[in-house]
């Protein structure tokens, strides 16, 4: 990295010119600070991105899998992992502060960091208080790469049990591919109803894949 003009160099050109300058390899080298012998700290960054199929992917890894990363000691993987905690807190904190409509962009945010790198279906649920504020997060079912079995009564219950007025519900597809199936429209519909017994609305359904969340609300399948 010394070796590198001062303009090129990652932590002087955000300094510069801000975050937003830089790639995704220089981001991760100034949190990686130093590289291995004979393998500069940029290339180990890129490495590391190649290998986990990107910064979500990554930043999606467990210690157990960062552990196998030649060169990411346990002071580097405790900084890997603290930057998506803080990234998680800061978008549920958002969402407590004030209700979810108005800050739509980071409902999908928060969704996709915990969702859309896992490598199995998970059916999770936002409960919301009556203004519309995150109450909690949780993810009540885990199903295989291709389905995943629902209980309306245990969301019903949970609801209750959270004294929730509202619930935005959300499950990743693990191909990648975010289009709602049939199936979803269909489970949607039964938790709809389900829940409107105990005046508890369904505000959305986010199918959430690699890249898009798509929205039921906004393509008119709620």
């Amino acid at each position: 990295m010394k070796d590198l003009p001062p303009e090129l160099r990652p932590r002087e050109k955000l300094l510069s010119h801000g975050p937003a300058a830089l790639q995704d390899a220089e981001l991760l080298a100034i949190l990686l600070r130093t590289g291995t012998a004979g393998n500069g700290v940029l290339q180990m960054a890129q490495q590391l991105l190649d290998r986990f199929q990107g910064l979500g992917g990554l930043l999606r890894a467990d210690g157990t899998a960062l552990a196998t990363v030649k060169g990411l000691g346990p002071a580097k993987r405790a900084e890997l992992l603290a930057v998506l905690e803080l990234a998680r807190r800061t978008l549920a904190a958002e969402m407590v502060r004030r209700p979810v409509f108005d800050s739509p962009q980071a409902v999908r945010d928060f969704l996709r960091l915990e969702l859309a790198e896992l490598g199995h279906e998970v059916f999770a649920v936002l409960f919301l208080d009556a203004q519309h504020r995150l109450i909690r997060f949780e993810p009540m079912f885990r199903g295989t790469l291709t389905q995943t079995s629902v209980y309306p009564r245990e969301v019903l219950k949970r609801a209750l049990a959270l004294d929730a007025a509202a619930v935005i519900l959300a499950h990743n597809h693990p191909s990648g591919v975010a289009e709602p199936s049939k199936a979803d429209e269909f489970l949607t519909q039964s938790l709809k109803t389900a829940l409107q017994m105990i005046d508890v609305r369904v505000l959305d359904h986010f199918v959430v894949g690699r890249g898009p969340v798509v929205s039921f609300a906004e393509r008119g399948l709620l």
